[in-house]
């Protein structure tokens, strides 16, 4: 039985463990936890509005492509950022909640993930989380859709992954996300205080991405590959080419490449 979640318990977890955040709720199914949010963003809904999701009938990662899950098996959230940091910083906040994920997983529930640029993360090599942000207006609305109990049959593509399938610690998806928003929460915090500076620095030290040979697609159908190098402070790749160029990726789909490749 996939436990579906409490509202109430979920709330009183992240009451435990953080302020910041000021109005969560918990649907049974919704098209997109993104669109809806940024529906309330352009309504003036504040900073720290969560929506949580048991299951997601249009769900949408990047590049527009369908995120789907059965429901109560993952966690499929988004919330509502306000930054007060220059507006071309804010690329750095899919870092920002990757790095939180990481710290959140690793802490509850015991497995080591890794980040992959722009917005993903991994598991033994394959994908756990997908993160999108979006601005809206002032707004930023940034969706997680973390696999939690799926089985391998339920994967929806080979190089997914689940924590039951990794072997975390716990699958308690109310545990999981408080302690997951509470590291958003503290992270944001330094963020908004300081710069982006730490969080890249985090997201570089358990990077999957940099040191390997990668081929990029360009949304524009240009294609490229070499060394993910770098991450520039607002969060773009870095890529070496083979005659020496590095260029600087600002968005794009990644594939990391076997040495042979």
């Amino acid at each position: 039985m996939r436990k579906p979640l409490d509202r109430h318990e979920l709330w009183s977890l992240l009451s435990e463990k953080s302020d910041f955040w000021t109005e969560l709720d918990v649907v049974q199914v919704t098209g997109s936890t993104n669109a809806d949010l940024a529906a309330a963003a352009r309504h003036g809904a504040p900073e720290g509005k969560v929506l949580i999701a048991e299951e997601q009938a249009s769900g949408r990662g990047r590049l527009d492509r369908q995120w789907i899950s059965p429901a109560r098996a993952g966690l499929t959230m988004s919330f509502l950022l306000r930054p007060t940091l220059p507006r071309e910083q804010w690329g750095t906040l899919s870092l920002l909640t990757a790095v939180a994920l990481e710290e959140a997983l690793k802490a509850v529930c015991g497995v080591h993930p890794k980040l992959k640029w722009p917005n993903d993360i991994l598991l033994d090599g394959r994908k756990v989380c997908g993160i999108l942000a979006q601005v809206e207006g002032n707004a930023v609305i940034v969706g997680a859709g973390l696999n939690v109990s799926l089985t391998e049959d339920e994967l929806p593509v080979p190089e997914a992954t689940s924590l039951a399938i990794a072997g975390a610690s716990t699958l308690d998806r109310a545990q999981i996300a408080a302690a997951f928003l509470a590291h958003v929460a503290a992270v944001y915090a330094t963020w908004n205080e300081q710069g982006p500076a730490s969080v890249i620095e985090r997201w570089r030290r358990n990077s999957a991405t940099l040191g390997r040979h990668v081929a990029v697609s360009f949304p524009n159908g240009r294609n490229l590959s070499g060394r993910a190098v770098g991450i520039d402070g607002s969060g773009c790749l870095e890529v070496a080419a083979e005659d020496g160029t590095v260029e600087t990726v600002a968005a794009g789909d990644i594939v990391h490449l076997r040495p042979q490749d």
